[in-house]
């Protein structure tokens, strides 16, 4: 482990239900939960004001109503979080070459390899002034860690939450985990937190007095020794620039039970199909076809099927997930399908194309590129979806997002990110004059922090000492 504090961990705050509450002033200060809002939707985030009655992440969505009748529900809007999560990232890369995402809104920096920070002090004005900087890019706010290594990093930005900074010395790390509960450690979920509590081990600082030998025995080798040495602070992980991506995949969760085996059958269809272009989108191809079936009992099952080398064709994908659906028992209704293809690759082996039975179909002619699907036609007034939270337009009211819709009609908040808290009107869903809209800036010209900083280094810290020379 290192001397000095230069490993960062930021999270962002209720990172998507604060973006919701930063482009809707009306629900700033109130409680807002994110996530699917079927029967079976879960919590994907609640704000701070949801938290406080209870609301987590993971949550069934049912369950949330009932703590939380009055809050906002919001469906994702994932593609504005992908492009603020891409900002956030881009002032991390600049700070340094080493950035470990974890997910949008979540990251390790390595500020000692950027040349960014190499002691306390550095690490502290250089995680400050990240801070500062988000805000005035994105208008969010996040949390961060300082540590000498990536659990204690990540440990710190947990308890500098929300909207703080806390920076954990070199040689204090034993005394601050002792007290902490044996959720803090990585990788003690639920079942072992229960399986320590029933051996009397509550704390952090009992796991260190249990010895080695003791929670090998409680947990098995690999798990007793990792989780004796993180009660120690040993944690020696490196902060991985890239992690490479093993398999792209999309899934459904369905609210009610399908059971026509013809319409589970389009389904697998839809999913192959949005699964290519998401491996597509990627530049990947892969060999390895997985088809996920949630059946009504909650039992799952997941089979594959690997092809002679790599293929991102839409057709050699969907016929064999169908054929993997063949092998499947679907009797009883299913809950959740999924497409996913793994054993990627950066290329395309050609003849694959030919992998589709009968030759995928007919021919295409020379000079022409085959078909990926057909393009889905333009959607009618009235056969648009109006998702709750999602940005719409109206050609006399101007720009607003739907606070709900049913009955035939949606009913819009208009505001922008910029203004006051808006007005509410009710349309019918067929109303000419509305329309789906992408979403607003956060911010209204944000600086350009990369330009004026450069791509390395933080202005505000002091220079580091040079050793002196024989």
């Amino acid at each position: 482990m290192r001397s000095a504090p230069t490993i960062l961990h930021l999270d962002m705050d209720a990172f998507y239900a604060s973006v919701e509450q930063a482009s809707k002033p009306s629900l700033r200060g109130k409680a807002v939960i994110v996530g699917g809002l079927g029967p079976r939707g879960v919590v994907a985030t609640a704000s701070y004001e949801a938290r406080v009655l209870g609301v987590h992440s993971a949550m069934p969505m049912s369950q949330a109503r009932r703590l939380a009748p009055n809050a906002a529900y919001l469906v994702p809007r994932f593609a504005l979080y992908r492009s603020i999560s891409d900002q956030v990232m881009a002032l991390l890369r600049a700070l340094s070459p080493l950035v470990e995402p974890l997910s949008l809104d979540e990251a390790f920096v390595d500020l000692e390899a950027g040349g960014t920070a190499w002691d306390e002090r550095s690490a502290r004005l250089t995680g400050t002034k990240l801070r500062a900087d988000i805000r005035a890019v994105t208008g969010l706010t996040g949390s961060v860690g300082l540590a000498a290594s990536k659990m204690l990093a990540k440990i710190a930005s947990e308890e500098a939450k929300p909207d703080g900074l806390v920076v954990i010395e070199p040689g204090t790390e034993r005394a601050m985990l002792e007290p902490m509960p044996v959720r803090t450690l990585p990788g003690v979920g639920p079942a072992t937190g229960d399986h320590l509590r029933r051996a009397g081990i509550h704390t952090v600082g009992e796991i260190a007095e249990a010895g080695e030998d003791e929670l090998v025995r409680l947990l098995g080798k690999a798990h007793g020794h990792a989780l004796y040495a993180m009660a120690l602070a040993r944690d020696d992980r490196p902060v991985v620039a890239e992690r490479e991506t093993k398999s792209v995949s999309v899934e459904d969760t369905y609210d009610v039970d399908i059971h026509d085996r013809v319409r589970v059958g389009l389904e697998v269809q839809r999913l192959a199909d949005r699964c290519v272009r998401r491996l597509r989108g990627a530049g990947l191809s892969g060999r390895t076809i997985v088809l996920k079936v949630r059946r009504y009992d909650f039992s799952t099952l997941t089979r594959s099927e690997t092809l002679r080398g790599p293929t991102d064709d839409p057709a050699v994908v969907r016929e064999a997930a169908a054929r993997l659906l063949d092998s499947v028992d679907t009797t009883g209704g299913v809950r959740l399908l999924g497409v996913g293809v793994s054993g990627l690759a950066d290329y395309t082996q050609e003849d694959l194309f030919a992998q589709a039975a009968g030759g995928a179909g007919e021919e295409t002619p020379e000079g022409e590129e085959p078909e990926t699907a057909p393009e889905p036609r333009p959607e009618t007034p009235a056969e648009r979806r109006w998702p709750a939270g999602h940005d719409v337009r109206h050609a006399e009211h101007g720009h607003g997002w739907v606070q709900g819709s049913g009955l035939g009609r949606v009913t819009v908040r208009f505001e922008t990110p910029g203004s006051a808290p808006g007005r509410v009107k009710t349309f019918r869903v067929d109303d000419p004059a509305l329309e789906p809209a992408d979403p607003l800036p956060l911010v209204d010209d944000p600086p350009d922090l990369l330009e004026t900083t450069g791509t390395r280094g933080t202005p505000d810290a002091p220079s580091r000492p040079r050793p002196l020379e024989a």
